[in-house]
């Protein structure tokens, strides 16, 4: 089955599982392999940064570039101006920002003078009273594509935090990307329309690099994976390459929550003998993410998935690697929202010599990387790792997840509760007692909010049946309406 992932191109034998290998594939990530292209891996924010804005002040026809976050700092203001620059010379120029990733970032105001030299921009599912949840989606891409030459795909933000603080000796995160060229670029330019037209008036179709693919430039098999909302493709990727890889599935993510399907999916993997290990920041920008992160370690660590905290100041890489042969590189987390919620890119590549990079780059890593390991009483690994950092942080931290979990399988009896997780249903009880004595003996903290968000939520819902109602109204009164027609929802 190794042979599944990438099967070798000369063996005539393996033709046959190569066709039902890229086909099954291609149906679960709901994106074909795309050959002949070229791919360089890019480390860490200011490598990404000079390869994006070298390619911006390069473009010719088109610039397509779509990322969650934009800050109002040094290097964004020098992306503008490199972007209006181009505009000004007429060059089509469209950007996607996200609304709520630019909060206490940058505000609309920043695009002025892009505006005003032409180019157009976008923001991504800015709040509404009228969906007073919908702001839980995200456009979390980090998309840059370059006329019909070269496409990035990484984690990374617009933001000088990437670059770090050399004032306050502050290192920069640790972050990865890749540059694409040939005939992966369209797939790339046709994510990045996808979702233009969601927010408006789609790109034009002649635009050169939505008219045709580029000509291929090397030998390397790509898939472009853009996931938009309620869409699991990437999810049912991850999973099957759990299931397939034979050798090794090494993996860096920034803010790993991993849920239960998943988690068992890398415990099946390790216990079948797979060398599975995963890296994650040891100190996150986002403590509660790195709090849920901790509160998973345990079913995984004794499965004997090797779990690796590192010691910089931000990983911030959601990276893949299989088999030596099979990688992924992109936007998307180990976790329920970039598998279901958010718009993401990332890009699975098909090759050993990329893959052997990949390698390369996680082994450099856990160098700098502290390997975290059960308690010798609880599980035995004389000589594999140096002891855990933060160790008290990481059993206070097996709250918030973990409880949830747990408490909700005893409930629902929807499984077997392991050893380790009885501990917790004291807790859990404990804390369900204590919601019950504020409700009881205070009700109005919990009242209140309810009460608000109710009324919230019912004046959003009148105000949505009132524009739906009037859209009827207006569709029937068409000349054009046919019995039976019925308008879209908003």
């Amino acid at each position: 089955m190794a042979a599944v992932l990438a099967p070798p191109r000369s063996s005539p034998t393996n033709a046959p599982l190569r066709v039902v290998a890229r086909q099954t594939f291609s149906r679960v990530a709901g994106a074909p392999l795309i050959g002949g292209n070229a791919v360089d891996l890019l480390i860490d924010g200011r490598a990404n940064f000079d390869a994006w804005l070298a390619a911006i002040r390069a473009a010719r026809t088109s610039i397509l570039l779509e990322n969650y976050i934009f800050d109002d700092d040094a290097l964004a203001r020098e992306f503008r101006g490199a972007l209006s620059e181009r505009a000004a010379a007429g060059v089509d120029v469209r950007v996607i920002r996200d609304w709520f990733g630019c909060i206490g970032s940058s505000t609309d105001h920043f695009w002025r003078e892009l505006r005003a030299a032409g180019g157009e921009v976008r923001t991504y599912n800015p709040f509404s009273f009228t969906s007073p949840f919908g702001w839980v989606t995200r456009d979390h891409r980090k998309l840059l594509v370059i006329d019909a030459e070269v496409g990035f795909v990484s984690g990374i933000c617009v933001s000088g935090r990437w670059l770090g603080d050399p004032a306050r000796r502050v290192p920069p995160w640790r972050d990865t990307g890749v540059a694409v060229r040939g005939p992966a670029v369209h797939a790339l330019a046709v994510a990045f329309a996808d979702n233009w037209a969601t927010l408006g008036d789609g790109l034009p179709p002649d635009l050169p690099v939505l008219a045709d693919a580029p000509p291929p430039v090397g030998n390397v098999d790509v898939r472009v994976v853009a996931k938009l909302p309620s869409t699991t493709g990437l999810y049912r990727l991850d999973q099957l390459i759990a299931a397939l890889a034979q050798r090794s599935l090494w993996l860096t993510d920034a803010y790993f929550v991993g849920i239960a399907p998943y988690v068992q999916a890398l415990a099946a993997a390790a216990r079948d003998g797979v060398d599975v290990r995963l890296l994650v920041p040891g100190t996150s920008d986002i403590p509660a993410v790195g709090t849920l992160s901790r509160a998973g370690y345990r079913p995984l660590l004794e499965a004997g998935v090797r779990v690796y905290e590192w010691n910089g100041s931000m990983l911030h890489a959601k990276t893949a690697v299989a088999d030596g042969r099979w990688a992924r590189v992109g936007s998307s987390n180990l976790n329920i929202a970039s598998w279901l919620e958010n718009c993401e890119i990332d890009v699975a590549i098909e090759d050993e010599e990329f893959a052997g990079r990949m390698q390369a780059q996680f082994e450099e890593d856990l160098r700098g990387a502290t390997e975290i390991v059960l308690h010798a009483r609880r599980r035995a690994a004389p000589g594999r790792a140096r002891p855990p950092q933060g160790a008290g942080t990481g059993r206070s931290a097996a709250g918030a997840l973990r409880l949830a979990n747990t408490v909700g399988a005893a409930i629902t009896n929807r499984r077997v509760l392991g050893a380790a997780e009885g501990g917790i249903l004291l807790g859990g009880a404990l804390l369900l007692l204590g919601s019950a004595a504020v409700a009881l003996w205070v009700p109005k903290l919990l009242a209140w909010p309810l009460a608000v968000l109710a009324l919230w939520s019912a004046v959003s819902l009148i105000i949505r049946y009132v524009a739906l109602a009037r859209r009827a109204r207006a569709a029937a009164s068409s000349p054009h309406s046919s019995p039976g027609s019925s308008p879209r929802a908003p």
